[in-house]
């Protein structure tokens, strides 16, 4: 049964976990839309990714009396 043989202290636990934090993303530009998108994915605003359509985006029109 895995027991420590000596506490860790607060300060080596937290120096352990200084590589734990989470980065911001790296938002790029769209090149067909300029809408920022994450590198390497499908942007959600056009559905164009390397510059050719993927995803059939619709056109949604929302009336102001429906809301």
């Amino acid at each position: 049964m895995a027991v420590p043989q000596n506490r860790v202290t607060r300060s080596r636990r937290n120096m352990r976990r200084a590589h734990d934090a989470l980065v911001a993303g790296n938002p790029a530009e769209c090149p067909n839309c300029g809408e920022l998108k994450r590198p390497h994915h499908v942007c959600g605003a056009c559905g164009h990714y390397d510059a050719r359509e993927v995803v059939a985006t619709a056109a949604v029109d929302l009336d102001e009396d429906a809301a």
